[in-house]
């Protein structure tokens, strides 16, 4: 049968509006460094001085000018814990004696991150006797494989946080309204000084309330407490080894204002932060001193990631 003009015609256009839709969705996303108004592709990593990417191995022989590296992550983005491990897996064969601490684990636990070190726990043990679930309670699977690596070559795992139950307690009561014993796991100083930090959780602060949790200066302490605790146990665990990795949110390190200044005033240690961004998403060149682009968080899997944001957000509230 042959068709009209009319008809060529319009099958034409649905053609070509298809074909320019499916384009369109299946163009791949990119990072936009807004203070450079350019966007960079899935694997890039960018040197922020510069603003131009790097290579992995140019990456790498920066890190090991440094003694403390910040590696950041969004918790429940796989491709992020990857990427940690294939730092680490480098490092370690130039620095043996690197040392590897953990946002995801609260001091309280050495002595249990120690066997595991030493290979003297299987992982249900070391599930059990972390509380893994009660604690941090993100999928594991996220970190088995690092995990395992550490366990592998006995590198030494330090936990970097508080114990858990107490940021709750701080975000809905304030400092005073610990225990004795409570408080004596705060860390020697609390800096709440920096305004720039403040305006920066304050500005979650304001998109994530949570009931009975409404006063931001609670909310504000939490933040500063957790980021002391960290820099404090980074600053003794510095005395005794020469290089450390530190994993941790990208909300403790971007700026550099949360954890890493924080440390570099108890130790003037030299450091480098590395942040992990997927695609899609805008970022600044102040924001770390690498920023590796990472793939685009799925939307199919934004219902998870959102409900355990929200699960977790008696103790992490900016990330």
């Amino acid at each position: 049968m042959k068709l009209s003009r009319k008809t060529v015609f319009i099958l034409f256009c649905f053609t070509a509006f298809m074909n320019f839709i499916w384009g369109c969705a299946m163009a791949p996303k990119k990072l936009l460094i807004e203070d450079l108004s350019r966007s960079f592709k899935e694997g890039d990593i960018i040197n922020t001085k510069t603003g131009v990417p790097v290579s992995f191995e140019e990456l790498i022989a920066d890190l090991n000018m440094a003694k403390v590296i910040y590696i950041g992550e969004k918790h429940t983005d796989s491709a992020h814990h990857k990427i940690q491990l294939r730092v680490i897996k480098r490092l370690i064969d130039t620095h043996p004696e690197l040392v590897i601490g953990m946002e995801a684990f609260d001091h309280s636990y050495q002595k249990i991150l120690d066997m595991w070190s030493a290979g003297r726990l299987d992982e249900k043990g070391f599930l059990e006797r972390t509380h893994w679930y009660a604690n941090w309670k993100f999928d594991f699977e996220l970190y088995k494989d690092l995990l395992a690596f550490i366990r592998e070559r006995h590198i030494k795992l330090i936990g970097l946080n508080i114990p858990f139950h107490i940021p709750p307690k701080i975000a809905v009561g304030g400092i005073e309204s610990l225990s004795g014993d409570e408080k004596k796991y705060l860390p020697k100083r609390i800096d709440t000084t920096n305004a720039d930090h403040r305006a920066y959780v304050e500005d979650i602060f304001k998109k994530h309330k949570v009931k009975g949790r409404e006063n931001f200066e609670h909310f504000y302490m939490v933040q500063c407490v957790w980021e002391e605790t960290m820099a404090e146990l980074i600053a003794l665990y510095l005395k005794k080894r020469s290089k450390i990795v530190v994993l941790s949110g990208n909300g403790h390190i971007i700026r550099k204002f949360g954890i890493p200044d924080r440390a570099f005033d108890r130790t003037g240690a030299t450091f480098r932060t590395l942040l992990l961004a997927p695609a899609g998403s805008k970022a600044e060149l102040a924001f770390a001193d690498y920023i590796w682009v990472t793939p685009q968080i799925k939307k199919h899997n934004m219902g998870h990631v959102n409900s355990r944001k929200m699960k977790a957000q008696s103790h992490h509230p900016a990330k």
